[in-house]
This record gives structure tokens, sequence and C-alpha cells, in this order.
């Protein structure tokens, strides 16, 4: 079985060769370590393809060049990658739970997963983060023996990144930690960080190219300002996308090259030996106090003059009602569902609607943006 080199990965890396395993035994992987298998399972899976069309900020018909869920989770990967290697990590298993952080995303982001949450409030609520997880174990159907995706314990770990103590009781060992109150491999803790660094800032670049942010606006922000002026110091006279692309860039790479050195000093000052001294620590893969502060900023910046601009609340507000409309027509009437998003053989009402309502998340979950307009069109206008 092929393994990765030990030379390359420090002790306290995840090792595919000590992995916890799958949930159902498999046949170990000839060319390929088991980190491989599961991140080569996520690009060929169906919710992976469906990114493509799933909005981040943006909704997708709204403008080609924009990110989307898909774009998003390659930058993830990409930055993690980068980090990873620098601080002797697992690189297959940080790409693997990168791309798949967001498979359980629903259509219109953020605004979808809150609406649905809403709709399912007397169901055990929504929540991505375990969608994505339940994506991967359950609901993707490509192979004979089991269903999901059967992926290896640490990937699973890491895509949960957030969990209930509620929910967490229900998951059994992949829900231990939270009730335990302990972290996940360093992995994990990096692919959660380089989802901050690569939404951070390419929601900028998506701001400004919509025109909803401007040059003017951004310069509020310290950490932007900051690196414009070396920008326009570096290149006098410099315009267009390319003084944009040249901030943003220098911003990305200040905060990954914090992000190592600071990860690189906490784990030196605690010196876990192997993965089970690292779960057993704190968080080890961290910003410094000055960059956590200046990316709050940032955070809060884009959530007031981004996120809440009222052409994007436009959008927001058609979009949940998309959602809601949809979840009531589908609850009401399963029958409108198709065949196999329909509960049958259940006597007891409330565990029969329980699951009824779960399978329509499960259904209104997977859709691409522009099916779930289509599939609202179809069921609401006559045509």
């Amino acid at each position: 079985m092929h393994t990765e080199a030990p030379d390359h990965l420090a002790p306290y890396a995840a090792h595919s060769a000590s992995s916890r395993g799958r949930r159902f035994s498999e046949t170990p992987p000839g060319s390929r370590s088991e980190f491989q298998r599961d991140r080569d399972r996520i690009v060929h899976s169906t919710a992976f393809r469906r990114l493509e069309y799933k909005t981040q900020v943006f909704v997708n018909h709204e403008g080609d060049l924009f990110r989307t869920r898909l774009t998003h989770s390659i930058e993830v990967a990409q930055i993690a990658r980068s980090c990873a290697r620098n601080l002797q990590l697992n690189e297959d298993l940080v790409e693997a739970i990168s791309l798949a952080h967001d498979l359980g995303h629903t259509p219109f982001g953020h605004a979808g997963q809150d609406e649905l949450n809403h709709c399912m409030k007397h169901h055990g609520g929504f929540e991505h983060n375990l969608q994505s997880l339940r994506v991967v174990d359950e609901l993707e159907q490509h192979y004979g023996a089991f269903d999901g995706l059967n992926l290896s314990f640490e990937t699973r770990e890491g895509i949960l990144k957030h969990c209930s103590l509620h929910n967490a009781r229900q998951l059994g060992e992949i829900g231990l930690r939270f009730l335990e109150k302990k972290q996940p491999s360093l992995e994990a803790q990096l692919a959660n960080l380089a989802d901050e660094i690569a939404y951070n800032n390419h929601d900028i670049d998506d701001g400004l190219r919509s025109g909803l942010l401007t040059m003017e606006l951004m310069s509020e922000v310290d950490f932007f300002a900051r690196h414009l002026r070396e920008v326009e110091q570096a290149y006098p006279g410099i315009t267009g996308r390319r003084v944009i692309h040249e901030t943003v860039r220098r911003m990305i790479n200040a905060l990954i090259v914090d992000l190592i050195q600071t990860s690189r000093s906490r784990i030196a000052e605690i010196a876990p030996r192997d993965i089970e001294d690292v779960r057993n620590a704190p968080q080890l893969i961290a910003f410094s106090d000055p960059m956590a502060a200046e990316a709050a900023v940032l955070k809060k910046f884009l959530r007031e003059k981004l996120y809440r601009h009222y052409q994007v609340n436009r959008m927001t507000a058609k979009a949940r009602r998309i959602i809601a409309e949809m979840f009531e027509a589908f609850v009401g009437q399963p029958n409108l569902l198709p065949p196999d998003y329909q509960v049958h053989g259940i006597v007891d009402d409330a565990l029969r609607s329980d699951k009824q309502a779960r399978k329509v998340a499960d259904y209104i979950a997977g859709m691409t943006d522009r099916y779930a307009i289509r599939e609202h069109r179809r069921l609401f206008v006559m045509e």
C-alpha cells in the first residue's frame, strides 16, 4: 500500500497508515494513500460537480466571473496545501477536507442555509457542516457495498468543523471531540483557517468587480489600505484590475505567512509527539493576535458593506422565499417530490414527518442556484 514518505511528514501530522479507518472496511488502495483515495472520491462525487453552480456571494446567473462554491473550494485547497507543506502536515488530507467542506451547502449561499434551517426548526434544524458529512456518509450513491463515499475518519472529522452538543451525541465517534472538548487534527484546523483566508479575500475581489464595493470604501480598512499603498509605491500609476489583484495577493500572502509562523511557534511550544497529543492540546493552528484582530475588522466590514448591501439583500430575500415556498409545498404534498425523496412505510406520524422533512431538506440542499429557480417555477408558475 502507498503511504506518505515518513521523512516528509512531522510525527504529529496525520499519517494515512495510522488512520482510524473507514466505516466499512475496504481493500487498501494499491497505488495511493488512504487520504488520496478520499480526495479522488470527493472530486468524482455528484455533490462536488454541483458546487460549480452554487452561490458564494453573488447568485450564479448574476455573472460568469464571480466565485462559486467550486472555485472557492479549489482556492481553499490551494492555500491549505501550501501551508501544510510548510508545516510538514499531510497535504492530501488537508486537500480532501478543503474540497469537501462545502459539499452540503444549499443554493443561494448563507441565505439558503439560514432559510432551510428556519424551515427545519421543528425537525432537527439544518447546518451545512452536518449536511456535508451527511452527503459523504449517506447521500452519495456510487458504490454497491455502502451508501456514501466511505471516507476515512480523519477526512470526515475535518469536514465537521462545528456541531451542537445535541447533534454530536447522535454522531458516535465522529462527534466525541465536541463532547470531550478536544481538537481535530492539525490538517482539519488548517483547512478551517484556509477557508477564512480564501473567502475574506475573494469576496473583496468579487465585491469590487460587482461595483458594490469601491477602492475608496475598501481603503477604510487599514489592512487593505496598507497593502494598497505598497502596490502604488511599487507600481506608480497602476490602475484597473491589476491594482486590485496586486493588493489582494499581498493580503493573502500576509495572512498565510502569519499563520505559518504563529502555528509553527505554537507547535514548538507544545511539542506534540503524535496526532493524539494534538487532539489533547489547545488549538495550534492560528493567526497571531494582531493578525486575528485585523482579520476580524475585515470580516465585520464585509458583513456590513457587502453581505448586507441592499442589492445583495434583494437577492437574499428572493432566495429565502424560493427555499421557503418549495419546502412548504414539498412537505405538504410529498407526492410532488421525485420518488427517491418520498418517505413510505412509517406508521408513526411524528417520525414520518421528521423523516420526510429531512428528505425535503436533502433535496433542496442538493440543488444548484439555477435548478432551484427552475424547480420553483415548475411548482408555482403556469406556463
